[in-house]
């Protein structure tokens, strides 16, 4: 019976394993808009050297935003479908993205730049639900 036991107990732990493994490739899920005017930023005014390049850049939701706390973190953003009716809005693959602005009271959880948004979706659909990870 002990024995049957202990397989038990493996079988929990790798199922829970697997579990958090699976998690944590997901990230945190939420929804992305994107926007085009980026200067000035709330984090570096009028200075776009700290932007990565080709605009990989974002705004980050109250939510994200942590009084200010976000500026210059950088996240991994997915498609993981439509947000608003648009079907198949996915392009597939993911982008870096550093964020250097605020977005209060924002639609999304991330504001992303519009070539960011681009890379990852087809922008007609305007709003995606996204997977995000720092």
């Amino acid at each position: 019976m002990q024995g049957g036991a202990t397989y038990s107990i493996w079988r929990v732990l790798f199922v829970m394993s697997f579990m958090c493994a699976w998690y944590y490739c997901m990230g945190d899920q939420g929804t992305a808009t994107f926007y085009n005017h980026y200067v000035p930023s709330a984090c570096y005014g009028n200075d776009t050297s700290k932007f990565l390049p080709g605009n990989m850049i974002a705004a980050a939701s109250d939510p994200l935003w942590g009084n200010g706390g976000a500026c210059g973190r950088q996240y991994r953003v997915s498609c993981a479908g439509p947000a608003n009716g648009v079907p198949m809005p996915c392009k597939g693959g993911s982008v870096v993205v550093r964020i250097v602005d605020h977005c209060p009271g924002c639609g999304g959880t991330l504001d992303l730049s519009q070539e960011a948004f681009a890379a990852i979706a087809n922008p007609v659909a305007g709003i995606i639900k996204i997977n995000y990870q720092q």
